[in-house]
């Protein structure tokens, strides 16, 4: 892409009215604008990155056999009365249409799912189930903050899985722990991210969340160093020793979920009286577990542990750029070479940035670094004297020489 014709505005300095690093960082870099406390747009490297990381959370749930669906914004009232949540989930948005029928804006959808697939299963021979879907949530936080941590409005992935029996439930909650832990791999955070135990509430003894260390995290947790795992604060109290080992000295961190699974068990089955026929021909209810991901939390979590004084350092799975290619004055050569060079790149399908704008050097240089390619290629008079280019892996300080 033409960097002239990238739709961006660098901005000098942070944003005033942003408390949090990532929100400045990425609003600095034009990733995302502020429209109101807890919503942002995001601008057109904003989406990349965001898409990026969708798509390897996509690819990791096609691998475990799940089915990408795309469930409503709308939820009608009566869903959410039949599961009591229309009156107890407290950052529901509830919206009145001019024909006076009554909604939740989908905060989380099980109220929609549960439903939805019972219209496919009749027999245990429809069973298991998994569908997922990638979709902008809604909830009415009293205090939006951290950016794109905390907003009131957010993407988010949420896998479902409809069972026979907890034994077959049990079996996919580890393989969807396993596509998570090669989620969090592949965004290069699996080192600072721990399987952190907390509460399962009243269908189960425990949930699992996905906690990344980090000095702004909401979330005390207490690692096992021996075992690698975690303990959320909110459940210290009951399970003072670890559940893996028995040990009990543990290390306190902060950190930020970015991710959670938990079982359902027959929660929503039962009052949308989801049931199926088995082998026997008896009657059973059906059981589930929930899967979630916030892929923009994800980003502004990424933003918060991976950057250096001239901004963001995306890992390179999901960086808007491959290659950031910026041609050092205007002697017709180095034009040529460097256009060479992109559509080199272009051929192979690489994404490639090319800076063709009339901008001083250090002004290239220091928008290439909060635009963050993996790679920063520059050609110079004095590179192509010599055949060759300057390669810089964002990540890195040193500067590489390759031949043209």
């Amino acid at each position: 892409m033409l960097q002239s014709k990238l739709i961006y505005k660098i901005k000098k300095e942070f944003s005033k009215d942003e408390d949090s690093l990532n929100a400045r960082l990425l609003v600095q870099g034009s990733y995302i604008k502020k429209e109101a406390s807890g919503i942002y747009t995001f601008l057109p490297l904003g989406l990349k990155v965001l898409s990026n990381i969708e798509n390897i959370i996509r690819e990791e749930m096609n691998k475990i056999d799940a089915s990408e669906i795309l469930m409503p914004a709308l939820i009608p009232k009566e869903n959410l009365v039949k599961t009591g949540r229309w009156d107890t989930f407290d950052v529901l948005f509830k919206l009145k249409s001019q024909t006076n029928n009554e909604y939740g804006l989908g905060a989380t959808h099980e109220e929609i799912v549960t439903p939805l697939i019972s219209d496919f299963i009749s027999s245990y021979k429809n069973l298991p189930i998994f569908v997922y879907q990638i979709q902008t949530k809604f909830r009415d936080e009293k205090r939006a903050k951290s950016g794109i941590l905390r907003g009131r409005e957010f993407r988010m992935k949420d896998l479902y899985s409809f069972s026979k029996n907890e034994d077959d439930l049990n079996v996919y909650y580890e393989n969807a722990l396993s596509a998570y832990k090669k989620i969090y791999e592949r965004l290069n955070l699996s080192d600072i991210t721990y399987l952190t135990y907390a509460s399962g509430g009243t269908f189960s003894k425990y949930s699992h969340e996905f906690q990344t260390l980090s000095e702004v995290g909401e979330d005390d947790i207490y690692i096992c160093d021996k075992c690698n795992v975690a303990i959320n604060e909110e459940i210290i109290e009951e399970q003072k020793v670890c559940p893996i080992c028995g040990a009990s000295d543990f290390r306190k961190e902060k950190a930020i979920e970015v991710g959670n699974i938990f079982k359902l068990k027959t929660k929503f089955s039962e009052p949308f009286s989801v049931k199926y026929l088995d082998e026997k021909n008896k009657e059973n209810l059906v059981y589930m577990g929930c899967y979630g991901i916030g892929s923009s939390r994800v980003m502004g979590t990424i933003v918060e542990v991976s950057h250096d004084d001239s901004g963001i350092i995306w890992p390179e799975e999901i960086a808007p750029f491959k290659y950031h290619i910026i041609p050092v004055g205007n002697d017709e050569e180095v034009l040529e070479e460097a256009n060479k060079l992109y559509k080199t790149y272009l051929e192979k399908g690489d994404e490639v940035l090319f800076d063709d704008r009339d901008e001083s050097t250090g002004t290239k240089l220091k928008d290439a670094d909060l635009i963050s390619a993996t790679y920063r290629i520059v050609v110079s008079k004095k590179t192509i004297e010599q055949g060759k280019f300057e390669l810089k892996k964002r990540s890195d300080k040193e500067i590489q020489l390759l031949s043209l």
